[in-house]
């Protein structure tokens, strides 16, 4: 924040050296024209880099994911008692287990797993949203663990719980981070797994750009719940709710974010990349999810070569359609991955 300032500075310096110069050159009403239109337009492109850089470290450096770790257990307890009671069944019985590895970049990284009850090959990479962290999602792990006899692993993103980063990677690079886990989950739960990889929200997202790469045939089936289409139409939508125009400040913006950590907004897209998925995948959106508008279902779910299956949470918002429907939602999921994991 504080070089985004002394750019201000930079610029207002700047246009006065141009001013001081003009008055020299030109007459006075041609240098005061000038000097006015450019002064303008350098104030202008100040505050936009301001705004730009401030939404870059809004966006992706917040620490409400900090806040949401310390409550996780209170949230549960108070949101899904029958998840938070199977939690402390797992943690007595010594079976939730913690793992790290490193990643590529030799970034720590951390996730839960537990064994099924019975040995199985079937297995579920449950992966977080927004500013949550592994634990928040365990009421999904409940469904494939509990209700449907899975073994679960449930990775903490980067710049999320125990795991280390730099910064929230809005699910671009986290799905090679998910892909690498994919690999430790064989070394976990056995060979010849048969895996499906389940998100929520920014997990959602991650696991549609996850199915555009060359994922092993381990992999056998997608499940995406209230996924945004792209980072652009994310952080667009927000700025539009704040009555900020999406040029030039996302461009700016994506332009910081690629400097700084090597990516843009506009390559974090999900639609090109389910576009290049063949394998089974089912979404999932809540009728009333403003967050993530409920609009960007149609717009991945069109995308999707078959096979795909959708389906709305009727009357729920965002991230809530398993808290509101838990029955059916059970139903839907356990219908669909039992199409393709025996």
């Amino acid at each position: 924040m504080l070089s985004a300032l002394f750019y201000v500075l930079a610029i207002c310096a700047i246009s006065l050296l141009v001013y001081m110069k003009l008055r020299y050159r030109v007459r006075h009403r041609v240098r005061l024209i000038v000097a006015i239109v450019f002064t303008q337009f350098a104030i202008t492109a100040g505050i936009v880099y301001v705004v730009s850089y401030s939404l870059v470290d809004y966006a992706l450096l917040t620490d409400a994911g900090k806040e949401k770790l310390r409550n996780t257990d209170e949230l549960l307890r108070e949101r899904y008692p029958n998840v938070a009671e199977w939690k402390d069944s797992l943690e007595q019985a010594g079976v939730l287990c913690d793992t790290f590895i490193l990643a590529n970049d030799s970034t720590r990284m951390h996730a839960y797993y537990v064994r099924a009850n019975k040995s199985t090959s079937r297995t579920a990479v449950i992966v977080h949203g927004y500013t949550d962290n592994a634990l928040y999602w365990l009421p999904i792990g409940y469904l494939y663990g509990h209700d449907l006899g899975y073994n679960i692993l449930l990775p903490d993103l980067r710049f999320a719980g125990q795991s280390g980063g730099t910064h929230i990677q809005m699910g671009w690079f986290d799905r090679l981070d998910v892909m690498q886990w994919i690999g430790v989950a064989g070394n976990i739960f056995g060979k010849n797994l048969q895996i499906v990889v389940h998100g929520v929200s920014m997990g959602g997202a991650t696991t549609m750009m996850l199915s555009g790469e060359d994922t092993p045939n381990s992999v056998k089936c997608f499940v995406e719940d209230c996924g945004y289409s792209s980072v652009w139409d994310q952080f667009g939508g927000e700025l539009a709710k704040m009555y900020l125009p999406s040029f030039p400040i996302l461009n700016c913006a994506s332009a910081i974010c690629r400097h700084r950590y090597g990516w843009s907004f506009d390559e974090a897209d999900c639609v090109s990349q389910v576009m290049k998925c063949h394998k089974p995948m089912l979404f999932i959106h809540g009728d009333k999810d403003t967050y993530v508008p409920f609009k960007m279902l149609s717009k991945v779910y069109d995308a999707k070569p078959q096979p795909k299956e959708m389906w709305i949470g009727r009357d729920s918002e965002h991230a809530l359609s398993y808290h509101d429907h838990p029955q059916e939602y059970t139903s839907v999921v356990a219908g669909f991955v039992g199409k393709y994991i025996k």
